[in-house]
């Protein structure tokens, strides 16, 4: 059975121009995410990884190349409609949390359904539903200055999670956690991966981050230089059709895919 791809894109360029100096941020990226993969993007500072994410999600337009999003072009939505979809379909967790500090737990995580324009009352459902999967319900109440920077970004995710979103976007989730909430962080979005079906496209500087995941893509200069897939034991002991839809999106890609070393191989 063919597996279904949740992210396609194709020869994707893009070049910032400051009028002074142009930078070619993307230089013919080609990248395939299987749906329920959780992928990390990760490289050097100024590789082009932040750029992709955004350009994968919509946030910034692509030069040139072609962008699907559940078998959708990006490039055939109007701006409206890019941004219906986003608040629909996608979830994001950024680095530095951006929560409104006046506002509650549980007023954060339901503030992207109200300026949709969900009903207040089922706003407030989904938003304790969402922080019960991270763990917070106990917080509901409490204002960002009241949690740990690991709480806090548990309310980020629970956030991003409050409109069922198929594919969550995280910059850099960890970047501003001591190890220790790194590591609670990580599981948790691999937990929400294997439970939920989940697929998470993650940019990090973090290798244990990036080894709780299913592939590393890596790049260089705005290119994807090596695909790792890796051993599918986070949360998936066993998983051998999540392995292979990996080593699948991997390939459909168009990059090398280096298998990691097995104990007892040659």
């Amino acid at each position: 059975m063919a597996t279904e791809q949740i992210i396609e894109a194709r020869e994707v360029h893009k070049t910032y121009d400051t009028g002074k100096v142009e930078v070619r941020a993307l230089r013919g990226v080609d990248l395939a995410v299987a749906r329920g993969e959780m992928v990390a993007i990760m490289g050097p500072s100024g590789c082009g990884k932040t750029t992709l994410l955004n350009c994968l999600s919509g946030l910034d337009a692509i030069d040139a190349g072609e962008i699907e999003i559940e078998g959708v072009p990006l490039a055939g939505m109007s701006d409206r409609a890019r941004t219906d979809y986003r608040a629909r379909r996608m979830g994001f967790v950024f680095q530095f949390y951006n929560l409104m500090p006046v506002l509650s737990s549980v007023e954060n995580v339901e503030l992207p359904l109200l300026v949709a324009r969900v009903h207040a009352r089922e706003a407030r459902r989904r938003a304790v539903e969402a922080l019960e999967m991270v763990g917070l319900e106990r917080w509901a109440d409490h204002l960002p200055d009241e949690l740990s920077g690991g709480q806090r970004q548990r309310v980020t995710i629970a956030r991003a999670l409050v409109n069922d979103p198929a594919i969550v976007w995280a910059d850099e989730p960890t970047g501003d956690l001591d190890s220790e909430n790194a590591a609670e962080i990580t599981d948790l979005m691999r937990r929400l991966n294997v439970e939920r079906g989940l697929s998470f496209v993650i940019v990090t500087h973090d290798i244990g981050v990036g080894r709780k995941t299913d592939r590393i893509v890596r790049m260089l200069d705005g290119q994807v230089v090596e695909q790792e897939l890796l051993e599918v034991s986070n949360g998936r002991a066993g998983d051998v059709g999540g392995d292979r839809h990996a080593a699948d999106a991997a390939r459909r890609g168009g990059r090398r895919l280096r298998e990691p070393h097995r104990a007892g191989a040659a």
